[in-house]
């Protein structure tokens, strides 16, 4: 296939940036998105221009560092899936493809499609993780959980982390990220002790970096593991709780 990439160059985040034409020729079509891009950043560095800085890792859809707006889309056309696993066979010889990193204020530029996504893991380490002392862990399997339970904490805990609900969103926001984090955590028994500590730690956080939920359900559309808003109704419910128990124990 021949292809032209029209991809976003910018050397630091205080550079200004532009967007750069590439001739991505001859690609297999069975080839993902960042073959493609290595591709191109090997025939690049062989002309002495400096090679396209992308995030990737594990390549399969399941980190998360991936994530670039292809088209004007979080990780591209395919639904549910991460931009790793788009290949070009969705594409017709010819087509014109555009990249760009994500757009949101909680997510700084680096260089090129690179974003700082360090706002996230301080959520995480606001109150993601279960932490009271009980002693030795017991047998998992002496605590009941019921299986519709267990597979809706199965469901949020499939958040790999990526930032496409933050980047499809209008707004900027976190919550359904930050909503499947405490959601994971938070319909266990496990989690039950610091539910609304945790829910009112994590909360707190995201408001510093992300803007605000008005239900647009952008986030939704643009997640690739298919997260439900549901877990952001659950989390808008269990912050007012934890308000109100602050404000009864002062």
């Amino acid at each position: 296939m021949d292809l032209t990439l029209r991809v976003w160059r910018q050397p630091s985040p205080d550079a200004p940036g532009s967007f750069e034409t590439y001739p991505a020729e001859d690609i297999d079509e069975h080839a993902s998105l960042l073959e493609m891009l290595d591709i191109v950043n090997d025939r690049l560095t062989e002309q002495g221009v400096e090679p396209i800085a992308f995030d990737s890792d594990c390549r399969e859809g399941i980190c998360g560092t991936c994530g670039v707006m292809v088209d004007g889309k979080a990780h591209g056309p395919m639904e549910n899936t991460a931009a790793c696993q788009v290949h070009l066979f969705n594409y017709r010889d010819g087509d014109t493809i555009t990249l760009e990193p994500w757009r949101a204020r909680g997510f700084p530029l680096r260089k090129d499609l690179i974003v700082d996504r360090s706002a996230f893991d301080e959520i995480i380490s606001a109150g993601g993780y279960v932490s009271v002392n009980t002693g030795s862990a017991p047998e998992a399997n002496l605590t009941p959980v019921d299986k519709g339970t267990a597979d809706l904490a199965f469901d949020a805990a499939a958040c790999i982390g990526c930032g496409a609900c933050v980047a499809a969103c209008p707004n900027g926001a976190a919550h359904l990220f930050t909503s499947a984090k405490l959601s994971q955590l938070n319909m266990l028994p496990q989690g039950q002790p610091e539910r609304y500590a945790r829910t009112q730690r994590m909360v707190t956080i995201m408001e510093e970096y992300f803007g605000s939920c008005t239900n647009y359900g952008e986030c939704q559309a643009a997640c690739p593991q298919d997260i439900s808003i549901d877990f952001i109704a659950m989390m808008n419910k269990d912050y007012r709780k934890s308000k109100f128990r602050n404000r009864r124990a002062s």
